[in-house]
């Protein structure tokens, strides 16, 4: 497997990632997750990490928002190595650096839109204002709607606001439009790609759907826990212009 990833970026990579692996033992049996993978992910980047359910890619989002930890190998965040990090550390990591989007939104029902962006940016350094993060996503009018009086696709903006209000450094995202039908998982990428675009935020998209890879800088495919392919498109569709 071959990439071009170091040739077509500049400056040194965000994150980079040499020779992880993870392995599992469940009950009698040992999987391994990730072998040997390597990587580099630059900034301002929006990546599209492609693989089929056990290919490796929603262990990888783990390791690299510090929820998990490798068996082997390091990895890098501006020359920091997280994998040798206290838990107060990685602590630090997540809240500071990382802004995760999940397939379910995890919001509070109890709480409005507005409100459930607030529990970040009450704790965050150097927050967006809670209210700019929602216009950011387009749900400035929505602010003081319960997670119940939102459509799915307007629950994982807040979601998404809720991730960026903070400025993370990364966005990463695992299968943001899983629980979404065609045309709101569009409107959600949208969301990303805009966030990328004007926050110049590095994103790493996790998928199995082939077609989202239109969109990204680069797409890094997974395959029984290697990287079996890392492309850059040289020309970036709009979430718009997909199909599935």
């Amino acid at each position: 497997m071959e990439s071009d990833s170091e040739s077509i970026s500049h400056g040194p990579p965000v994150l980079k990632i040499s020779g992880l692996s993870k392995t599992y033992l469940m009950g009698e049996v040992t999987v391994e997750a990730l072998k040997h993978v390597s990587i580099d992910f630059f900034s301002g980047e929006l990546v599209v990490l492609l693989g089929a359910s056990g290919s490796g890619k929603s262990t990888l989002l783990n390791i690299i928002g510090g929820l998990d930890v490798p068996s082997e190998g390091k990895l890098f965040f501006h020359g920091r190595e997280i994998t040798a990090a206290t838990e107060a550390e990685l602590t630090a990591y997540r809240r500071r650096s990382i802004g995760f989007v999940f397939q379910f939104y995890n919001l509070i029902s109890s709480l409005s839109a507005l409100e459930n962006v607030q529990l970040v940016t009450d704790i965050a350094e150097d927050p967006m204002q809670a209210e700019e993060a929602l216009r950011l996503v387009g749900l400035g009018n929505r602010l003081h709607h319960f997670p119940a009086q939102l459509s799915g696709g307007e629950q994982q903006r807040v979601a998404i606001a809720r991730a960026v209000a903070k400025r993370p450094e990364l966005l990463l995202c695992d299968e943001p439009t899983g629980a979404l039908d065609f045309q709101t998982g569009k409107l959600v990428l949208e969301v990303i790609e805009k966030v990328n675009r004007e926050l110049g935020t590095t994103t790493l998209v996790i998928t199995h759907n082939a077609s989202i890879a239109g969109m990204a800088d680069r797409v890094v495919r997974l395959g029984s826990g290697t990287v079996t392919e890392d492309r850059r498109n040289f020309v970036r569709m709009t979430p718009s212009e997909l199909v599935w």
